[in-house]
């Protein structure tokens, strides 16, 4: 950022240059009520979430020896990515009689619930909700698309599902 407006003066003041996480967060500030959150929501990290999660294992009575809540949360971060939502994961988990899936998936709606309940979003949902509002809303998509002529994706390589969904929006 202090190259670029050392470069280009003024001009540069107008350049987000960021994570996708910042970026998501900066756009959902602005347009997460057409979601049904407030604009005002928290996030959550890592440590928020593993407490979260543990929470939710203790009330659903789940064994964190059988099921580590870290494991869960990156088969819970592999569904978001996906965008499969928790009801998916259920209904894909009742057809499959695993027991194993239909544990993790019922940690996953009762993970999302609380996350909505108390107006917070976790890293996954960052990019994942800025997705569903750039597909859902013509006009935010519209806005930001107006707003980027370019846009500069380091190590694109690296990038999951979801960021290159956000990219191509």
């Amino acid at each position: 950022k202090d190259r670029l407006g050392r470069m280009l003066g003024e001009a540069a003041l107008d350049i987000w240059a960021m994570t996708f996480h910042s970026a998501c967060a900066r756009i959902l500030r602005r347009d997460i009520g057409a979601l049904g959150y407030d604009t005002s929501f928290t996030i959550y990290d890592t440590a928020d979430s593993v407490s979260l999660m543990k929470t939710v294992m203790r009330e659903l009575n789940i064994s964190d020896k059988a099921f580590p809540p870290r494991m869960i949360l990156s088969q819970i971060s592999r569904a978001k990515d996906g965008m499969i939502s928790p009801e998916q994961m259920t209904e894909e988990a009742e057809k499959s009689f695993d027991i194993r899936k239909k544990t993790i998936a019922a940690a996953y709606t009762e993970y999302a619930s609380r996350l909505k309940k108390a107006n917070a979003v976790d890293f996954d949902d960052l990019i994942l909700l800025t997705v569903r509002l750039l597909r859902e809303h013509e006009d935010v998509r519209r806005y930001y698309q107006r707003k980027f002529r370019y846009v500069l994706i380091d190590e694109y390589q690296d990038t999951n599902n979801l960021q290159y969904m956000l990219s191509s929006l």
